[in-house]
């Protein structure tokens, strides 16, 4: 099995509003792949949908190692092997990270590989200071998202989905995200990464790089194309790919709201 993730003909929908529309994307392992698009093209609906957020109405497929997600609950997606890290990471006070990691590891059946995995992760990461302390608090944006990399690292799931994790941060924060997802990279897990821009791939090298324009992927290629929607932006793709700027942001403030 070379695929951690097969997705095909993948459409969501929320009340009226058809959001994704076939989408059809795969990541093999030791994969990394970056999801680009303007706001209300479905990218973070693609992340709702795949970890199983209960307001949408799905179809098509999508397989992890083989194995259908949809219709599944959470629980089962994340025994299945797939995990996320959210662009807005929550506080949890009164437990810390160390706290979290010993009951996940009690509830698991690899709990012991969790176990060993933890003072492997943060000194990969540079993130033993976070054990000690109550998850995400205190924490600066950078450091959150810092955290939820460690998180995945010592869950090894088989595809790890990035949600715009990049956002709101400043320039050393971005780089220090982007490392940590490198030393996280390996040839059992597939990463998705989602993001509006191109600063994280200065300091990642991703193995593919596609456009999500109204719902579906509409062009795919290397790290040059992250560039070249750097230079150009979105507007001549959502003209050609059936998009309206105009309907795009509806649905981003419609689901915004939700």
């Amino acid at each position: 099995m070379s695929t951690a993730l097969a997705v095909k003909d993948l459409r969501a929908s929320i009340g009226a509003i058809n959001i994704l529309k076939g989408l059809d994307l795969e990541v093999g392992f030791g994969e990394l792949h970056v999801i680009m698009g303007p706001n209300g093209s479905g990218k973070s609906t693609l992340c709702h949908v795949l970890m199983g957020k209960p307001d949408y109405a799905a179809t098509g497929s999508a397989l992890v190692s083989g194995q259908e997600l949809l219709g599944e609950s959470v629980e089962v997606r994340s025994q299945l092997g797939i995990a996320q890290a959210f662009q807005y990471p929550t506080e949890i006070p009164g437990i810390t990270l160390r706290e979290l990691f010993e009951e996940l590891a009690d509830q698991r059946e690899d709990g012991d590989a969790i176990r060993s995995r933890v003072e492997e992760a943060a000194a990969l990461l540079g993130t033993s200071p976070f054990l000690d302390r109550p998850v995400n608090e205190g924490l600066s944006g950078g450091e959150k998202k810092r955290s939820e990399i460690f998180q995945l690292a010592v869950l090894a799931p088989t595809v790890a989905v990035l949600d715009e994790i990049d956002s709101g941060l400043d320039v050393d924060a971005v780089r220090e995200v982007a490392e940590a997802v490198e030393r996280m990279r390996g040839p059992d897990i597939g990463v998705l990464l989602i993001t509006h821009y191109n600063r994280i791939l200065q300091y990642l090298t991703p193995d593919r790089v596609h456009v999500m324009v109204a719902g579906r992927i509409v062009r795919s290629g290397g790290p040059e194309l992250a560039q070249e929607l750097e230079d150009t932006g979105y507007t001549e793709l959502i003209a050609e790919f059936g998009g309206d700027e105009a309907i795009a942001d509806d649905e981003g403030d419609f689901l915004a709201g939700l």
